[in-house]
């Protein structure tokens, strides 16, 4: 279960640097990077491509072959030494040499990266913004991979675009390529951490039904801090908390029928603009109501996350966001902290929720144009998109934390945690793929002997509340380069008055009846333009 927290932002910043670096270098890429067409020695039924390069089976490389690899880094382990990486040296032959960053430094290194034009042979986990893969990959930075795809050094990628033709054409640039992969889950629900209630509070108030619209939250949440729910004696209890309000947004955003906090598209293809939408305006007198009467933690624009947590083990919380109610609350994973059920605002229509689009908005894996095999690189990332590949990096290997019963029915059992502990804890310290966006694909089969009725919870909660309101909130498009050119500077505007507005709405330093003037503001900013932009890009 990985706890994966990404805000999402579509902000780029452009460096006539790159341009430059890319533009000298663009001649000799296309030339560098053309697959080699001439079969390699023959090895029986295995297929081989490119000389030196297999399109079937391990090693992939006829000789040991060293690339560099950037990357997010989570900071649990040494990638030098985690068994997934290690194994995957033994099968495939290659070896990486690893230049990560902090996941919170990693966007500003990544930029600088392209700036200088140092490339590394490969970014994973690069959260590379659709404007970075079009920017970049008209340069020449990032060479095209459906090429690589199409001629058989990708079947597990092939398949899955085959089989799911709008993958393909969600991922594929205005220019006609593709530039990075995304990370594939069509089961997905969530697409950021849900709100969940404090099950302790609910049975101590006696409330058996959940709150089905914001009077009956508002209600609610009255009660949690006038009521002693915690049974300490003290006025202590905080009915909701945030951090800036970052992690409960979106999915509040869904009270008054808005399906993200910056772009989306309603169910009859429209594209909207949030910040200046009516159900925006619902949204920010709701938390200035739950501002002024308390009932919004106070600290909320200048606590961290870890803070928040220290609130909930202390059972002080009512209703907070996280990935699982366990990791705010402390204690097992258990069903009795119930999924906000989203309610219902004045807004017609409402509540909507966000769901999952079943690939990311951004690409987690790409090939720059300093790698000098490019094919080897795709035979390597396709094995994280097949069962093989994806249970190693997801899970480890074999008969480490996990081992089959049944293989050929594809089902596992976990094996004690090695010296004790958490699983999930050990699982950092084995695989790369962890607290980042990697790579590779969900499939239901990886999980069968593994789920835990904690898991079979969870799917009915996502069933009941959830899923029957989902949408995803924006297929993931491309803007053309002038398209995104404009969009990036209006978005970067935008991004800092709306951040900056919304807080002084909610605190009442910036009184609701300037409403209309806050509008009249982001209009002439921009507002109906970035809409504009990005319903021709959807509609494409």
């Amino acid at each position: 279960m990985q706890n994966l927290r990404k805000a999402s932002s579509i902000l780029l910043c452009l460096t006539l640097t790159a341009s430059m670096l890319a533009a000298c270098s663009s001649t000799n890429n296309e030339e560098k990077n053309q697959p080699n067409t001439e079969a390699g020695t023959d090895t029986g039924k295995e297929d081989t491509g490119t000389e030196g390069v297999k399109k079937e089976g391990f090693p992939i490389v006829e000789e040991p072959l060293t690339l560099t690899m950037m990357s997010q880094d989570a900071g649990v382990a040494d990638w030098n030494t985690m068994p997934v990486l290690q194994e995957m040296e033994k099968l495939s032959g290659m070896k990486f040499k690893f230049q990560l960053a902090p996941i919170d430094s990693f966007a500003s290194k990544k930029n600088l990266v392209f700036a200088s034009g140092d490339l590394p042979d490969v970014f994973y986990a690069a959260d590379l913004k659709p404007a970075e893969q079009v920017t970049y990959g008209s340069q020449g930075v990032l060479i095209p991979l459906e090429k690589y795809i199409d001629e058989g050094y990708a079947p597990n990628i092939k398949k899955i675009f085959d089989d799911n033709p709008d993958i393909r054409k969600s991922f594929t640039t205005p220019d006609g390529h593709i530039y990075a992969l995304p990370y594939i889950d069509l089961s997905a629900v969530w697409y950021r951490s849900p709100m969940w209630y404090n099950g302790k509070f609910l049975q101590a108030l006696n409330v058996t039904e959940l709150p089905k619209t914001t009077e009956e939250l508002y209600s609610f949440l009255k009660r949690v801090k006038e009521e002693d729910p915690n049974g300490n004696g003290k006025k202590d209890e905080i009915p909701l908390t945030s951090v800036k309000l970052d992690d409960l947004r979106m999915y509040f955003f869904g009270f008054w029928g808005m399906y993200d906090e910056v772009i989306y598209a309603d169910k009859e293809g429209k594209v909207h603009y949030s910040p200046q939408e009516e159900g925006y305006k619902g949204y920010l007198t709701f938390m200035n109501r739950l501002w002024n009467e308390e009932l919004l933690d106070h600290e909320t624009f200048s606590q961290t996350p870890d803070q928040k947590k220290a609130k909930g083990q202390n059972n002080q919380i009512g209703v907070f966001n996280d990935y699982f109610p366990y990791f705010t609350l402390g204690g097992e994973p258990s069903g009795d902290n119930p999924l906000m059920t989203p309610v219902a605002s004045e807004i017609t229509g409402s509540p909507v929720y966000g769901k999952h689009p079943g690939i990311s908005a951004n690409g987690t894996f790409a090939i720059s144009s300093n790698n000098p095999n490019p094919e080897a690189t795709m035979r390597w990332v396709d094995y994280l998109y097949g069962y093989e590949g994806s249970t190693l990096f997801n899970q480890g290997p074999e008969n480490l934390l996990w081992k089959y019963k049944n293989k050929d029915a594809h089902e596992k059992e976990w094996l004690p945690v090695p010296g004790g502990g958490d699983r999930e804890e050990y699982r950092g310290k084995i695989t790369p793929n962890f607290g980042i966006l990697t790579p590779g694909v969900n499939l239901s089969e990886l999980n069968n002997g593994l789920r835990s009725d904690f898991d079979a919870w969870i799917d009915k909660e996502n069933a009941a509340k959830l899923t029957p309101i989902g949408k995803a909130p924006f297929r993931n498009v491309y803007l053309t380069t002038e398209e995104q050119s404009e969009a990036t500077a209006l978005l970067s505007d935008l991004n800092t008055y709306v951040q900056q507005m919304e807080a002084k709405f909610v605190t009442g330093q910036e009184p609701l009846a300037n409403w209309d003037k806050y509008v009249a503001q982001i209009k002439q900013m921009g507002g109906d333009r970035i809409a504009e932009l990005y319903q021709g890009a959807y509609d494409r």
